[in-house]
């Protein structure tokens, strides 16, 4: 008998549920064990059938909100939005926001299904509203009082940077670009479209992070479309990996490459590096494979899809590749597995007592095949000489509530006052972390 989406649905669910009691995603070590720059790794347990755990979204009610540290204070900066994924703040404060979600595609096979019945259930699905819009605390009450659609019509836009009089932005497809003025609530003129970024098949994922170096040089961040490469490499061509874009010669290039799927990127301070923030392979155990943060090298290879975390080997990629094995260069910091660590922003201009002055926030969003669930908060690592230097610091937490996502972290941004900004796709909110009074 043909089986009805619904009843391929509650299998999944049920095997999944299965799996709760017997995969290998099943956590056995604590999580500060795959933390730090020398996690503590176990060997792999590949399975074929996912845990399925993440937090059903519920969504903040009136008055309610996340935890800050102590010594932190947090209030709503602005509501209503429609899934808020990333942010850029502007010279004269304003704040930007890619109200933005994955278009609707074919997922292939029984893991695709899974994985769309999961982001359902964690508020991810639906429509996107693909565009961005302006945020202006014009009184410096720590409240956003105006709002206008900046522009509409993108195309699952993420990644933004101001370069001069050019806003370039990240769409799931291309690489724009459109003439700004600081201080603009609307752009009118059309956009030029500048590069085409990889977005076939599933795009499974589909942000494109984007920053701008000091030369003007753009750094775009493009994931895989794939776990492990399980389709094959030719559907993983242009993806992995950061390019580099030229705006003089317009030629799009690859910089740094094997990373899975980076989002989060930010020049460290210190050292003028770009450093980005990872998020690994799955299907490996509750407890492989940490998503990091990691230093970007010019032409460097961060090992995937043939090993983790330096010449750690998966062994369910063939053909075998022991040479990209050998070269593949360690990340900096493990972020804990299965945490979808996606926001990066370093403390340069913040304002949160010296506790948090160097040193890099990070957003997880939270995993969906862990138990216990990972992520689900705003943490802070500590840096000296340009490279992290202690344990994480959780910064804000609280988005789990009685078993339900009441919100979900994703980027973070240091506001023109010294606020750490953070976008809670589920809830809706960008939340503003000042030092308490």
């Amino acid at each position: 008998m043909r089986k009805t989406p619904l009843a391929l649905t509650a299998l999944v669910l049920a095997g999944a549920a299965l799996a709760l009691g017997a995969c290998s995603d099943n956590a056995k070590l604590p999580l500060s064990a795959g933390i730090g720059a020398m996690p503590v790794l176990p060997a792999p347990k590949p399975s074929t059938i996912p845990t399925v755990n993440v937090a059903s979204a519920s969504r903040w009610a009136a008055g309610e909100g996340p935890v800050a540290a102590q010594g932190l204070a947090v209030n709503a900066f602005a509501t209503g939005l429609d899934h808020p994924r990333w942010m850029h703040v502007l010279p004269n404060g304003d704040v930007l926001v890619a109200e933005t979600n994955k278009q609707p595609r074919a997922s292939g096979g029984l893991i695709g299904f899974a994985e769309k019945q999961v982001m359902k259930i964690a508020g991810a699905g639906g429509p996107s509203a693909d565009r961005i819009s302006l945020l202006r605390d014009a009184d410096g009450d720590g409240v956003a009082e105006m709002r206008s659609v900046l522009i509409g019509g993108l195309t699952s836009p993420f990644g933004m940077a101001l370069v001069g009089g050019s806003l370039y932005v990240a769409n799931t497809d291309a690489l724009m670009r459109f003439p700004y003025a600081v201080g603009q609530m609307q752009v009118t003129e059309a956009g030029e479209r500048l590069a085409p970024l990889p977005a076939a098949g599933a795009n499974r994922h589909w942000t494109k992070g984007l920053v701008a170096g000091d030369d003007g040089t753009l750094y775009v961040a493009v994931g895989s479309d794939s776990d492990h490469a399980e389709n094959g490499l030719e559907a993983e061509d242009g993806r992995a990996m950061i390019h580099a874009y030229d705006p003089a010669s317009g030629r799009l290039r690859p910089f740094a490459t094997g990373l899975r799927n980076p989002v989060g990127m930010a020049f460290e301070p210190e050292s003028g590096v770009l450093w980005t923030a990872v998020n690994e392979r799955d299907q490996l155990g509750g407890d492989l494979v940490p998503d990091y943060m990691t230093s970007v090298k010019d032409d460097g290879f961060y090992g995937w899809p043939w090993s983790y975390f330096g010449d750690n080997v998966d062994p369910r990629v063939t053909p075998k590749r022991p040479d990209m094995v050998a070269k593949a260069i360690a990340p900096d910091y493990a972020l804990g597995a299965h945490t979808a660590s996606l926001g990066l922003s370093f403390a340069t201009g913040a304002q949160l007592g010296s506790r948090f002055a160097q040193g890099a926030f990070v957003g997880q969003h939270g995993s969906w095949n862990r138990k216990p669930r990972s992520g689900y908060r705003v943490i802070f690592v500590p840096f000296a000489g340009g490279k992290p230097a202690g344990d994480p610091v959780e910064v804000l937490t609280g988005f789990v509530q009685d078993d339900r996502a009441k919100g979900r972290p994703v980027g973070v941004e240091i506001a023109g006052d010294g606020a750490l900004l953070v976008a809670d796709d589920v809830g809706n909110t960008i939340w503003r972390v000042t030092a308490a009074q």
